[in-house]
């Protein structure tokens, strides 16, 4: 133990861990400032737990699924267990002990990555994991993230071969038959994944052009607009959210976006986190069925041709770039 290595006693480490002592307990033999602990949100804390896991396994292993997902900045839907993952060599299975999860494995993991002192399943592989492990939902979340930041799908559909025999197997081809590289983020995963639900064809990151500015929309059906919202959008940096100026500036601009969309012919629909989940989700669906109806009545169920090929050449010559 590195304490005892660098001349650490029981008593020292009793003072250490004492109810005002300067360190708290990650796991028992593993230790955190308790300044940093106490700082440390709920996604940071679980990564404490992992790395303070890895430190006190004896055996060789991968950090894997959940584990690697917060290594490698995959965005996860809450598991309803929070368990550290780890994917070792051994007959196919997994066990859980101590809050470690340990998923077995036959075959070699060549798609690995180093994240500071973990070794950890490459991102494709990690996203597959996930959906076989989490469901649909959160398999999509993941895989529209990865593929969005360059990984490619080809390389996630060799890691899913691999997996022709595994548990929920099933579950991680539909993830990546369903999943768009072109979504921005976890809540418009979602979005789409409601409205694929009701049968819709859905485009993602539609672009209109408006009074000389170019909105890049997140949804759109036919002629109707779906924006998802996030309180994340409106938030300041400093409350851990994405909004660089002040709120009042956002709805200002947000207004003034909505009021020009609208002018081009187009309906307009908005979506929240919550409506897409429990018994919200239905209900959201029915009212966006009415609303899409509304638009399809006043504007048609086709997109005017100058907005497709107004839309089609702004693609070609300004691709999205998806924010880092």
């Amino acid at each position: 133990m590195q304490c005892y290595a660098v001349g650490l006693d029981d008593h020292d480490l009793e003072r250490l861990l004492g109810e005002r002592g300067p360190w708290v307990v990650v796991r028992r033999g593993a230790y955190a400032e308790r300044e940093t602990w106490a700082r440390a949100s709920r996604a940071e804390r679980l990564a404490m737990g992992d790395r303070a896991a890895h430190l006190l396994m004896e055996t060789e292993h991968l950090m894997s699924h959940d584990s690697a997902a917060r290594a490698l900045g995959i965005p996860m839907l809450w598991p309803q267990r929070e368990l550290v993952h780890v994917t070792r060599s051994g007959v196919g299975g997994s066990r859980t002990k101590s809050g470690v999860k340990h998923h077995l494995t036959r075959i070699e993991l060549p798609d690995t990555t180093a994240v500071g002192c973990l070794e950890v399943t490459g991102p494709g592989r990690t996203a597959l994991d996930l959906a076989r492990e989490h469901g649909l939902e959160p398999g999509v979340v993941a895989m529209d993230h990865v593929l969005g930041r360059g990984v490619r799908r080809s390389t996630v559909e060799r890691d899913l071969q691999e997996m022709w025999s595994w548990p929920h197997v099933r579950t991680a081809r539909a993830a990546l038959d369903l999943a768009d590289g072109r979504a921005e983020s976890p809540a418009e995963t979602l979005g789409r994944l409601l409205l694929l639900e009701m049968g819709l064809d859905v485009d993602v990151q539609w672009p209109v052009s408006c009074g000389g500015t170019v909105f890049w929309t997140d949804l759109r059906v036919g002629c109707h607009i779906i924006e998802v919202e996030g309180v994340g959008k409106l938030l300041p940096v400093s409350q851990g959210g994405l909004a660089t100026r002040p709120t009042r500036e956002l709805l200002r601009a947000r207004e003034n976006r909505q009021r020009l969309i609208r002018a081009e012919g187009l309906g307009l629909s908005f979506v929240g986190w919550d409506d897409c989940f429990g018994a919200r989700r239905a209900h959201t669906q029915q009212w966006l069925d009415v609303e899409i109806a509304l638009t399809t009545e006043r504007y048609g169920a086709r997109l005017p041709a100058r907005l497709a090929e107004r839309a089609a050449l702004i693609r070609r010559r300004t691709p999205r770039q998806r924010p880092s």
